[in-house]
């Protein structure tokens, strides 16, 4: 005899959400015999790497015919057959007409269709790193201290783009974000009481105070996945939100590095750098000095004429490393390959590098043994401005009129890098010392700065640090201390958007959950759109 015991079924809690159009609205639409795929036609070449991603919209094609017997349907007709030519295009079968609802302000959603001017490209930064960190600030007796629980990153692989593409970088974010943020979970720290975040191997784990996520400068669709998945973090933990900067991230690093080392260390923490200090941001996308006054206080002294320093690297690596060595690299920024390349002996290489001592001896033209040149940008003029396009275009020509690259020598194209490398950093450093000596009269007391702040991707280039030292030494400057993040927090990465987030968040500052990620975006507060707090979407606590 068997007993039977009616299971009690749990009622199960879903939430849905949809973006779909309400359907009170009437839609649009004409009657067709048949739905066609909505597949884009492809731009690209069938031997393009990105060919295979696209399928082009095949579309019936429908014969007519004209019964004018006129060269041209535009001429004009005798009267005599006026009555009875019928001009009318006349099709042989019936065409397909097909008609989807429009949106109603496509400017918002895709952004306007127009060519970006000098000074939006300016705020356009890289979008092929998906990162997510785990960041935690604590105060001690003596000072404030930080560690990082967590840090993972993941670039986009565009290497057969050679250079960025944005595609798959959008695809790279929608594939990876989610995990990572699944991954960093279990780099909570642990808590000892029943409230917290319950993971699915039933530990529970410390809810974080708030949630980072880059808002802008750059590509809104690329900055939506991680703004969008910081949206709802906040929602489902119910705690704050902050949309971060990813410039302003980039000014705040040094004071994450002092706190982390401070994690570390049992004597008297260091101080980190005090407003107000001036900044280089270096990078793929970005060439700009500022001076930090404030945390969001920032004025720009001077910022890139046309390309970036990182992204002329970048160009004349393509260029002057063999062509084994761009297959074999891991990532498309090419200016790391370069430095490896040309100082494989690291800073031994460049040891007995000598400064310009005048501003004369700066501009003076440097004729190589191979015969060729590189002139620096603006060599005659103390405009506040830096240029480099100039630069990678000579390396292009240089080792055109080698013939091809095959034929280049590898002794030519060390040389070359060295060269390239030094006139970029050196109109770099040159820019900044004019920056100092206009501020010198006004540095006393308080606005006295004496911290020169490097950040970016290519502020992990050592001859750069080499040749900034230099340079501020032999100009009167030597007073001034640099300060660089380590290489893992010179490049993007998302402990830096935290680390600002804590910042921003201490001073009482919080986003809206309608905010909206930010294609231009600058940092001064005197332009046009205000500077970091000009944007709507900031709750003031």
């Amino acid at each position: 005899m068997y007993t039977t015991t009616a299971r009690v079924v749990k009622p199960k809690l879903s939430l849905s959400i949809s973006a779909a159009q309400n359907v009170t609205r009437p839609s649009l639409s004409l009657k067709s015999p048949s739905a066609l795929p909505r597949t884009p036609a492809s731009p690209i070449s069938a031997a393009s790497p990105t060919s295979k991603r696209f399928s082009s919209l095949q579309v019936p094609s429908y014969a007519y015919t004209n019964s004018c017997s006129s060269k041209s349907i535009l001429k004009k007709q005798s009267s005599s057959r006026a009555g009875t030519v019928d001009k009318r295009i006349q099709f042989k079968g019936t065409p397909t007409v097909h008609c989807v609802t429009p949106i109603e302000n496509p400017d918002e959603y895709y952004g306007k269709h127009m060519k970006m001017s000098r000074e939006e490209r300016r705020w356009t930064v890289r979008h092929d790193d998906t990162s997510v960190a785990i960041v935690e600030k604590t105060k001690k007796v003596s000072g404030s201290a930080a560690k990082i629980h967590f840090l993972e990153n993941v670039t986009a692989d565009t290497r057969a783009h050679r250079g960025i593409h944005p595609i798959i970088a959008l695809e790279s974010h929608q594939d990876n974000l989610a995990n990572l943020v699944q991954k960093a979970l279990n780099y909570l720290p642990e808590s000892k009481t029943s409230d917290g975040l319950k993971l699915a191997d039933g530990t529970r784990r410390h809810l974080p105070d708030f949630i980072s996520a880059t808002r802008g400068p750059g590509m809104r669709s690329n900055l939506s996945v991680g703004l969008d998945t910081g949206k709802a973090l906040s929602v489902a933990w119910q705690i704050p939100m902050v949309g971060v900067h990813h410039m302003q991230a980039h000014l705040l690093t040094p004071g994450l590095v002092t706190c982390l080392g401070n994690e570390s260390k049992a004597g008297p923490p260091a101080m980190a750098p005090e407003f107000p200090f001036l900044s280089i941001l270096v990078s793929g996308g970005h060439t700009t000095l500022v001076q930090s006054k404030g945390l969001t206080d920032h004025k720009i002294l001077a910022t890139s004429e046309d390309i970036a320093i990182g992204e002329a690297l970048d160009k004349s690596a393509r260029d002057i490393l063999p062509d084994s060595l761009l297959r074999e690299a891991k990532s498309t920024m090419y200016g790391k390959n370069l430095e490896q390349f040309v100082f494989p002996n690291g800073k031994a290489d460049f040891a007995d590098y000598l400064p310009p001592d005048t501003r004369g001896q700066e501009i003076t033209k440097r004729v190589s043994d191979w015969g060729w040149s590189l002139t620096t940008p603006f060599a005659n003029t103390r405009m506040m401005q830096f240029s480099f396009s100039s630069i990678s275009s000579m390396v292009g020509k240089i080792v055109q009129s080698s013939g091809t690259n095959i034929n280049m020598s590898h002794a030519e194209r060390v040389d070359l890098g060295r060269e390239a490398m030094r006139v970029c950093f050196e109109h770099l450093a040159s820019r900044t010392v004019i920056a100092l000596e206009t501020l010198r009269p006004h540095n006393t007391g308080k606005n006295e700065i004496k911290t020169l702040v490097v950040s970016g991707g290519v502020a992990a280039n050592q001859f750069l640090m080499k040749v900034l030292t230099s340079f501020l030494e032999v100009r009167g400057f030597g007073n001034i201390d640099i300060v660089a993040p380590p290489p893992y927090l010179c490049t993007d990465n998302a402990a830096m958007i935290g680390w600002a987030g804590i910042e921003m968040f201490e001073a009482g500052f919080r986003s809206d959950l309608s905010c909206r990620p930010l294609r231009k975006w600058t940092l001064d507060p005197q332009a046009d759109d205000g500077g970091i707090l000009g944007p709507g979407g900031w709750i003031r606590e």
